[in-house]
């Protein structure tokens, strides 16, 4: 065994500082290992004193509370101490020492043994000594190991840090001192007891709390349901209180807790009695209920839409309110197939229209409602209108009754099936009338049916009310008369092919009798016909255009195009008939044949409207922009379920049923996508939540079919991209680029998806969204400049300059064409409502935290103007 002898002073200079260092965390290592359990109790025990745990109960517990923390206290140091034992030098050096190659401070200090006299013995061993030294300068200290979860297995030293943090934001250090007035000793024998004391009204009155010690004042106005909070700190029964404007039994044991909370119910006084106590006077405002009253006059439109005013007050604002109407059977006129009593029906409840924005405390606002297919329309009814404010009261106008507004049918055939049908809802047992009076008002088709189709319908309304008979279910009930309704709207309203028909029966009568030479009294009969029937044929033409443009927003350049050619017209037969009137036929006949040309133009024109090659694939980037976003909604759902399996809830549960997740609020407002990747969602999930053991497999094949739908989703922006129209004009190229990048994202989106990396998937997605956008801005720009070159010749075309053209969403053009106006973008005559539904919409999108962080910040800034 080889000897070690004394080493040179300067063989270990190089790790002295890595030695030192070692050394130091061996030392902090034993230090957490002995004294975890005391810094825990310490910690815990700080927290629960910053959050004021002690004021909250009795002081008796708070004495026993102590006794046991101090008796932890003393175990945790004394279980320290036993363990605690610093390392030695040597200890630090073999642990460095085994950190690096070959022992290198170990051979440093080691003596050679054998072959000290051997030459070439001492020159292998100074060679081995020497590297070994020059390894020493390598040395780096050793990380000490904190670790003590193998002492702590239920990671309490956690729980007290977590109760720490949490006072730190919701505790105060200046909470600790009030365990000190719990005692008779320390600095309260000095300064005595105290007391706290807060008063925090209702949150619905948006009125600031009040730190009553502030309040010298005798008297406070407080709000109706406001919480008053007392506490007490010292000797237990020295502070008191009295008061008689809260519901509390006046017990005098509860007088003297050190905790009291109550709400005032009434005025009264309230003292605190004891040193350093006070009194007030607490004058109460009640919270009134809220009022409601119906102020204007009841208007209806052409269509049947009732417009009910209505102004409502509250002193803190009203938060809902409604609208009840029930029959006044009473004031009906009870005579022929109303004479029976009506079968019961349910009260009409509609709620009430409440401010957008603005204050809400006083407010007027329309209820817009269309009852024209109930059965109570344009009978008496009672209104009687209820609002509610944040406390829960009620308040009710006054039951009034009214004429419940509903379309009026001036065709006498429709108006008579209307009556019909409103006597089947109104009682069954008029089946046999019902169909005998159809029969009788029928009897001659030919002179109250403009075509054999209204007829046909009528007669199997008549078989089928004779089949039914007055035993007919609610189902044939409410069958047939929905088809009573359509028919008098047919009746009513017409059809292009009739009112065009009528409109060319009238042009032949009328040119035949200039023909024959006619009486002036007959021309002028026919003159109005034609103008009846020329008005006819105008409307069921813009109906249908307007229908069109509903389902097509692109079509509604053709009601500008009819609104002309209608002012036009009327020109046209105004000088046909001053023609006539003058004797002049011949000219008469001319300007006839031109108004038949008119006439002929205008449908031609009408049936060949369509969408134009860009319109078309504008249509289809919004498609596509639609499906990457719900795409990226379903990839950033995945992700949060990876970070919170099974937190989703009841979607989760829904996808356990097998019904997708897509059909929720939000998939509703992707076209249905949600509905088609909630199966994929099923299949992943689904599995993972009964088969833990294949979870990591069920989401793997779910981010393949999220792939794939992303690359199916490239693939169709490729397509459109090769497709778009505006090629060599800049817009039209800085659109195909702005695409190109879209394309490159998914691309990137994809890859991401196959690799189970949402997070970056989604990043991707997002910029392919951003990009898609651009694309979309650059391709409208190259269409608006394709529209100013062609204005002169499609404004010719269409009877209109380009500036009286319209957008997609309705509104006017510029002058140049281009989209952009500060015109309102709400067309119908319902604008409060359209303007709450699209608030209601950016509200439901603004809480919808996958959505991307540009998009939000958007809605938000929406909602901070409106």
């Amino acid at each position: 065994m080889a000897e070690k002898g004394t080493p040179p002073p300067d063989i270990l200079t190089p790790i002295r500082w890595p030695l030192r260092l070692t050394l130091w965390g061996m030392s902090a290592e034993r230090i957490t290992r002995a004294f975890w359990p005391l810094w825990s109790l310490l910690l815990a025990a700080l927290g629960l004193l910053m959050l004021g745990v002690q004021d909250l109960v009795a002081v008796e517990w708070v004495w026993v509370a102590g006794a046991g923390f101090a008796a932890a206290l003393l175990w945790a140091l004394w279980r320290g101490v036993r363990m605690l034992r610093f390392p030695t030098r040597e200890e630090a050096l073999a642990r460095l020492d085994a950190t690096m190659r070959g022992n290198p401070i170990q051979a440093a200090l080691d003596d050679q043994a054998i072959g000290a006299a051997d030459l070439g013995s001492q020159a292998v061993w100074q060679a081995h000594q020497a590297r070994m030294r020059a390894r020493l300068a390598e040395a780096k200290p050793v990380e000490p190991d904190l670790r003590v979860a193998r002492a702590d297995p239920f990671a309490l030293r956690y729980v007290a840090l977590l109760a720490f943090v949490a006072a730190l934001v919701f505790g105060s250090f200046l909470r600790v001192s009030s365990v000190t007035a719990m005692g008779p000793s320390g600095v309260d024998l000095v300064s005595g007891p105290a007391w706290e004391g807060w008063m925090e009204p209702p949150g619905y009155t948006r009125l600031p709390s009040v730190y009553l010690n502030d309040i010298t004042a005798p008297g406070i106005d407080v709000p109706e349901g406001a919480q008053i909070t007392l506490r007490m700190y010292g000797e237990v029964g020295s502070l008191s209180v009295e008061e008689d404007v809260s519901d509390r039994a006046p017990v005098p044991e509860a007088q003297q807790e050190t905790a009291q909370d109550f709400a005032v119910v009434r005025s009264g006084r309230l003292a605190i009695d004891g040193p350093g106590g006070r009194a007030w006077e607490i004058s109460m405002k009640a919270d009134t209920a809220p009022t409601v009253a119906r102020e204007g006059e009841i208007e209806s439109s052409y269509e049947g839409d009732a417009q009910i005013p209505f102004a409502a007050s509250d002193d803190y604002g009203v938060v809902a309110g409604r609208a009840r109407i029930t029959l006044a059977l009473e004031e009906a006129d009870r005579r022929y197939l109303l004479a029976t009593e009506p079968e019961p029906r349910d009260p009409i409840e509609v709620p009430l229209p409440m401010p957008i924005a603005g204050d809400r405390a006083e407010f007027t606002e329309t209820l817009v409602e269309n009852f024209s297919e109930h059965p109570w329309a344009n009978l008496p009814v009672r209104l009687e209108l209820s609002v509610e404010d944040e406390a829960g009261q009620r308040g009710v106008s006054d039951m009034e009754v009214i004429t419940l507004p509903g379309r009026r049918f001036f065709d006498p055939m429709a108006a008579a099936v209307i009556e019909q049908r409103r006597a089947l809802l109104w009682t069954r047992e008029n089946v046999p009338e019902i169909a005998r009076i159809l029969r009788a008002i029928s009897h001659e088709p030919d002179d109250v049916f403009r075509s054999a189709v209204p007829y046909l319908r009528l007669r199997t309304i008549l078989r089928r009310l004779e089949a039914a008979g007055p035993a007919m279910d609610d189902a044939a009930q409410e069958e047939l008369a929905r088809a009573m309704w359509d028919l008098a709207l047919i009746l009513e309203e017409g059809d292009l092919a009739s009112a065009l028909e009528r409109l060319q029966r009238a042009q032949e009568r009328l040119t035949e009798a200039m023909k024959n030479g006619a009486s002036e009294q007959e021309i002028a009969e026919l003159m109005q016909e034609l103008r009846e029937a020329t008005d006819d044929y105008l409307r069921q033409l813009s109906r249908q255009a307007q229908q069109q443009g509903e389902q097509n927003p692109e079509m509604a350049q053709s009601q500008d195009m009819m609104e002309m050619s209608q002012n036009d017209l009327q020109r046209m037969m105004d000088r046909i008939q001053e023609l006539m009137e003058q004797g002049r036929m011949a000219e008469a006949q001319e300007a006839l044949e031109q108004l038949q040309q008119m006439m002929e133009n205008m449908q031609v024109t009408q049936g060949q409207q369509g969408q134009s090659p860009g319109e078309q694939a504008m249509e289809g980037l919004g498609e596509t922009l639609r499906e990457q976003q719900g795409l990226s909604d379903d990839a950033f759902r995945d992700l949060q379920e990876q970070f919170n399996p099974g937190q989703q809830g009841p979607q989760g549960q829904q996808g356990q049923q097998g019904q997708p997740q897509g059909q929720s609020g939000q998939g509703q407002g992707r076209d249905g996508e949600e509905g088609r990747d909630g199966q994929g969602q099923q299949q992943g999930q689904g599995q993972g939540t009964e088969q833990g053991q294949q979870g990591q497999g069920g989401q793997q094949s779910l981010g393949d079919s999220l792939a794939d739908r992303q690359q199916a989703l490239r693939g169709e922006l490729n397509r459109q991209r090769q497709n778009l129209p505006g090629a060599g004009t800049e817009p039209g190229e800085a659109a195909r680029d702005a695409l190109r990048r879209a394309e490159e994202a998914m691309d990137g989106a994809e890859e991401a998806l196959r690799e189970d990396d949402l997070a970056g998937a989604i990043d991707q997605q997002s910029q392919a969204m951003e990009a898609l956008r651009e694309g979309m801005r650059n391709l409208g720009e190259a269409m608006a400049q394709q529209q100013q070159q062609n204005q002169g010749q499609q404004g010719q075309a269409q009877g209109g300059n380009p500036g009286q053209q319209r957008d997609p969403l309705g509104r006017n053009s510029g002058a140049n064409g281009q989209i952009g106006t500060d015109e309102n973008m709400v067309q119908d005559e319902d604008v409060y409502r359209r303007a709450r539904e699209l608030l209601d919409e950016i509200r439901r999108r603004s809480g919808e935290g996958e959505r991307p962080e540009a998009e939000l910040e958007y809605l938000e800034r929406l909602l901070e103007r409106f």
